[in-house]
């Protein structure tokens, strides 16, 4: 695979959910690309696919309930025509940083025996120790303080942002070069939320990888995103650079999800004064 090739290329993906109430096209005809070193994001709101269109690319939709076409190819392998490539690629090639970090983890395993296990799938012929050793490092990485005393903890012990970045390091266990975020700040407050895309902009820096990042929040989106696709209704209604996209938004849907991006407001000194009164 050369440079220029592309780590996931997508084209004309897509995606019918068998229903009980009928078939219904998830995602209809899409098609973009993530390079290496730059993160793609596809934003819009619940129930638009996006995440649908996430899960169909690794092939993490149910096989009897989801009917996938089109050609999505991770690393030069095809994984619509070849479904076996997938199970290749996942957890190697590509990784996901799923959404809802406090049921992402079994509550029944310490992080440490879960960490070890991702670390162990990639690297089969470490010992115990040497995947704690590697894992205790990739704890540091994503910045929790003191991971050799946090390793036998479990994930009730640790707060939401903690437990994403926890997240991270496992999708990072098996040395990936996509990487792909399901909402990750999603479940977090505004403060952590903001230390989670600082780490996740600072590791792809450091390391090149590339990210194909799903959100409903444009804020999120406009500080992470190289390009941006706003999906709605299965389809992309637009593309294009992510200051593009921000600054002059060309649909009237973009323009709704970015007036829906809180903003501060002018300081009312009167509002403070009587309700300190």
């Amino acid at each position: 695979m050369t440079a220029e090739t592309p780590l996931l290329d997508v084209a004309d993906l897509q995606i019918e959910l068998i229903t009980a109430q009928g078939v219904v096209r998830a995602v209809d005809g899409v098609t973009f690309t993530v390079h290496r070193g730059e993160t793609v994001t596809l934003i819009g709101e619940s129930g638009s696919g996006k995440s649908t269109t996430a899960m169909g690319v690794l092939r993490l939709l149910p096989e009897g309930l989801a009917v996938i076409s089109g050609s999505v190819r991770i690393a030069g392998h095809d994984v619509v025509a070849d479904p076996d490539a997938a199970r290749g690629v996942r957890g190697r090639t590509v990784s996901l940083v799923p959404q809802d970090p406090m049921t992402a983890l079994s509550p029944v395993h310490t992080v440490g025996r879960q960490l070890g296990d991702a670390i162990r799938l990639r690297h089969p012929s470490l010992s115990r120790t040497e995947a704690r050793d590697k894992g205790v490092d990739l704890l540091k990485q994503v910045r929790i303080s003191k991971p050799e005393t946090r390793w036998k903890a479990y994930p009730h012990q640790f707060s939401g942002g903690m437990l994403q970045r926890i997240l991270i390091a496992i999708a990072l266990a098996g040395e990936p070069e996509l990487l792909v975020a399901d909402e990750p700040t999603s479940a977090l407050d505004a403060t952590v939320q903001a230390g989670v895309l600082d780490l996740l902009m600072e590791l792809q820096e450091r390391t090149g990888i590339g990210m194909l990042m799903i959100t409903h929040d444009l804020g999120v989106a406009r500080l992470v995103s190289d390009r941006i696709h706003v999906m709605k209704d299965g389809r992309f209604v637009e593309s294009g650079p992510a200051d593009r996209i921000v600054e002059r938004p060309a649909e009237a849907y973009t323009r709704a999800l970015l007036a829906a991006v809180p903003r501060l407001g002018a300081w009312d000194e009167s509002a403070v004064q009587g309700a300190a009164s």
